[in-house]
């Protein structure tokens, strides 16, 4: 299945706090869009394995994905190697989009900046035909999309680009709120962690709002780049 966007996380929720509002602006217009998350969060001090399974799986429903897919790999301890790299490269040419969102580049957790360095040299490499892939015994084409952009998480980032999702901002915290586990429950006895604190989402809140005033809008999820960013009509600029 070809995608229109691909977006890879190191982590379940990763995507749904980065940039879910997006995700959903583009399905409700009609655009194909996948997740491919690198672990099961399986170090996370709360839940367990199975219960992030089970928490990807509801939120996926409310996203209406076209595709998700885990690659298995450890949790604070993938690397930025041929190995890890050669899976990211088969997740691109097998679902062949046109736009690619990683993990923001420097950010509090390390395995986000591990994973957004790893997705931004595989984007590379995935275009290079002498780099032979197969896939379900199948070799692959080379393929490198248009466009890379990371999704900015816990560090404050100073964004490239920003989108509305004001319209679609109700959504984004019920796919957040699926990850029961992970965020504040009053009824929870597992330990407190720093996602879990009941300030948490607001600061998620408050920085989408204070994104969207930038422009004009009630909520804005926001986008770095490592290129230049062009458009052919500046009157789409707000």
């Amino acid at each position: 299945m070809k995608l229109d966007l691909l977006v890879f996380a190191a982590h379940p929720d990763d995507a749904e706090l980065g940039c879910s509002g997006t995700i959903l602006k583009y399905i409700s217009a009609g655009r194909k869009v996948g997740i491919i998350d690198f672990t099961r969060g399986e170090l996370g001090t709360r839940g367990t394995a199975e219960t992030r399974d089970k928490e990807t799986e509801a939120s996926t429903r409310i996203l209406g994905l076209h595709a998700r897919e885990n690659l298995g790999m450890r949790d604070g301890f993938f690397r930025n190697d041929e190995e890890h790299q050669l899976q990211i490269i088969r997740m691109i040419r097998k679902y062949t989009p046109d736009i690619v969102f990683s993990n923001a580049l420097h950010d509090r957790h390390p395995d986000h900046g591990k994973a957004g360095d790893l997705v931004n040299d595989s984007f590379f490499l995935a275009g290079l035909s002498k780099i032979e892939t197969e896939l379900d015994g199948n070799v692959q084409i080379a393929f490198r999309p248009r466009l890379l952009l990371q999704y900015i998480q816990d560090r404050y980032i100073e964004p490239d680009i920003l989108v509305d999702v004001t319209d679609f901002w109700d959504k984004k915290m019920e796919c957040i709120r699926a990850f029961k586990t992970q965020f504040f429950d009053p009824d929870s006895d597992e330990k407190e962690t720093y996602i879990s604190s009941p300030s948490f989402l607001k600061v998620i809140e408050a920085r989408s709002r204070e994104l969207g005033k930038a422009i004009g809008a009630e909520y804005a999820e926001g986008f770095t780049s490592r290129k230049l960013l062009g458009i052919d009509n500046i009157f789409d600029l707000r």
